[in-house]
């Protein structure tokens, strides 16, 4: 038996009480204050809002240890959870951020910060922008275990998130590093004038591919949807209808995408009507090797070519002339089987590290909320 097990036998064997977060926490917000930007002094002080640190300031008005319930804005994450900070030392909070402090004997504030962790906020999330008021924070339930229980479950967690960071940061940096390799070979293997000992033919996008674009706009996504929908992002949407049925390749029209945001699709799909589609229509090239090769050149050429107005954009005509090489079939078979165990080793979500990344979070999340799991005591 551990000794959180033997605590809570020891101290809460019928289970533990739950309060409202207003009665476990002090809630300072009547002391935040803002500073317009023009107003801000620059200084050595963390100037806090709702998603943690905004600037740094030349005074504070808090000095301490404090946990931030972001208020407005980006109020939640994806699992529904509120936007925490945790602050120490001397701080300004402006007012899109509530601030809690500890009371003592009653709540650890360490341990609340991992309780409301596990806490879905959803239903007290209103208007527009979302916002959680402070009469929904203070009403918030959570279990209030023993003191000496909170500090076991507090040291456990502490040196999870601290293994689990740890971990974290050394599969984002092999991840970095595979990128750059990837990206490296990537490059090099379209370096075909003066390296190769065989003949490359050089066409234009237009000689082998039939372009276009679609006729859909985003309001027309659905939450759920029959076809791949895709816009100008690298996010893919849904809908329940579709344009084209054929392998193509997808870029951004215009916006901030524009030579950097690229897919690859076989079969139907709906496009937006300010991205491109490429059709490889010549049999001397394999689509994937076209996809590849516009992944690794494509910025470079638009940085060179396009048109700017509020945003960089491209023009049918920059897209027909694209230059592209054709070496051998056989040449290109063998460039995408490298790029393709590369890309799937840093981009599957489903293999490679950021599978692994995502497990070490699921991992953490499924321990955490085991030990924030109470039944609650019946007076």
């Amino acid at each position: 038996m551990s000794k959180l097990d033997e605590l809570i036998k020891e101290l809460c064997p019928d289970g533990v009480e739950y309060r409202s977060l207003g009665d476990v926490v002090n809630i300072l917000d009547n002391l935040r204050r803002p500073i317009t930007k023009k107003d801000r002094k620059p200084g050595v002080y963390p100037y806090y809002g709702a998603n943690g640190i905004q600037d740094y300031v030349e005074d504070f008005i808090f000095d301490g240890m404090f946990l931030l319930v972001g208020e407005d804005g980006s109020v939640i994450n994806t699992d529904n959870s509120p936007i925490l900070t945790w602050a120490e030392g001397k701080i300004w909070v402006n007012n899109h951020a509530h601030v809690l402090s500890e009371i003592k004997q009653i709540a650890l504030l360490r341990f609340i910060y991992f309780a409301l962790q596990n806490t879905d906020v959803s239903s007290i999330v209103r208007g527009v922008p979302p916002k959680i008021n402070q009469k929904s924070l203070r009403d918030i339930k959570l279990p209030i275990p023993p003191i000496p229980v909170q500090k076991e479950i507090v040291q456990i967690l502490d040196k999870f998130t601290s293994l689990e960071a740890e971990l974290e940061a050394e599969l984002e940096a092999e991840l970095e590093a595979r990128k750059k390799q990837y990206e490296y070979y990537r490059d090099s293997l379209f370096k075909f004038e003066g390296q190769r000992n065989f003949l490359v033919q050089w066409l234009r996008l237009s000689e082998i591919a039939d372009i276009g674009t679609g006729s859909s706009n985003t309001n027309e996504e659905l939450e759920k949807g029959d076809y791949p929908f895709f816009v100008r992002s690298q996010e893919v949407r849904q809908k329940n209808d579709f344009e084209f049925d054929e392998t193509a390749i997808i870029t951004s029209g215009d916006g901030v995408g524009v030579g950097k945001i690229f897919h690859y699709v076989e079969g139907k799909y709906a496009l937006h009507q300010r991205a491109y589609r490429m059709h490889i229509t010549n049999e001397c090239i394999l689509p994937r090797y076209y996809f590849y090769y516009m992944k690794s050149t494509f910025l470079q050429y638009i940085e060179k070519n396009s048109f700017h107005s509020s945003v960089t954009s491209i023009r049918r005509p920059m897209l027909k002339n694209f230059p592209v090489p054709v070496p051998s079939i056989a040449e290109q078979e063998r460039i995408v089987a490298i790029l393709d165990r590369f890309d799937a080793l840093v981009n599957d979500i489903t293999k490679g590290l950021p599978a692994e990344i995502e497990a070490r979070r699921k991992q953490y999340e499924y321990y955490r909320d085991k030990l924030l799991t109470f039944k609650e005591k019946i007076s």
